[in-house]
């Protein structure tokens, strides 16, 4: 009797997990098929996903305090407050922390040998933050949401994670080089170029909620051609940095 009462929740709850997790799964075999000169192994690719969902923890706490800061300091009606929140906070805590917990698990690892690992292992990570990020949403707001956060927000992520790797695959080739200091800047852009487009990304999304505008869409539709042509491009001028 109890699992009768049960099972229609149970289902219902299964469904909307399922349908924050699969855009997600869908778009890590993609990258990693695209990997076509020596893929990553198994152990690499769980710690991967495990270091987003841990990233997601640590970016909330980050938004928290400093989200409170601001509320403390700026006033909510004037114009900076968005452009702080979306860029300075939502967007830096949450590409930060990804990029922080991503070299943790890869930048001295033997298995980062080729170049296009870069874009592997920033998208996975990626991935893995939109992956619990989405679960929390659907969870709380239902199957429309994972509907919309499937075309919009999740391949979001991916794209941010896109240009991370890209750059951060060249300062893995440049460190092993020797060169530090170009391998230093392409760093910082792997971190403050995906905070730019995610605070991009938010704040135009904003705008949209109050006047209706195409930005949004023509925003999301470029980033997504861009970093489609990135990921391709990438895969087939892979080498060997070791």
């Amino acid at each position: 009797m109890f699992y009768f009462l049960v099972a229609p929740y149970l289902v219902y709850n299964g469904v909307l997990i399922a349908s924050a997790v699969i855009p997600a799964i869908f778009l890590m075999v993609k990258v990693y098929r695209s990997d076509k000169l020596e893929r990553e192994s198994s152990y690499m690719i769980w710690n991967l996903i495990k270091a987003g969902i841990f990233s997601s923890l640590l970016a909330l706490v980050e938004e928290r305090v400093l989200s409170a800061v601001l509320d403390m300091t700026v006033p909510y009606d004037s114009p900076m407050y968005n452009i702080i929140l979306y860029f300075g906070i939502v967007a830096f805590a949450e590409e930060s922390s990804k990029y922080l917990l991503m070299k943790r698990q890869t930048w001295r690892s033997v298995e980062f040998n080729c170049q296009y690992d870069g874009v592997v292992y920033a998208v996975f990570v990626s991935l893995g933050f939109a992956l619990w990020e989405n679960i929390s949403y659907v969870m709380t707001y239902g199957f429309g949401t994972a509907v919309v956060r499937a075309v919009t927000a999740i391949p979001g992520h991916a794209c941010f994670g896109v240009f991370m790797g890209v750059f951060y695959g060249i300062a893995r080739r440049l460190y092993n080089r020797g060169e530090r200091t170009a391998s230093g800047l392409f760093r910082v852009l792997s971190v403050v170029i995906p905070a730019l487009l995610h605070g991009c990304y938010d704040y135009i999304a904003t705008m949209e909620e109050s006047d209706g505008s195409g930005y949004f869409l023509v925003f999301v539709v470029a980033m997504f051609v861009v970093s489609y042509f990135l990921v391709g491009r990438s895969a087939k001028k892979d080498r060997i940095i070791a």
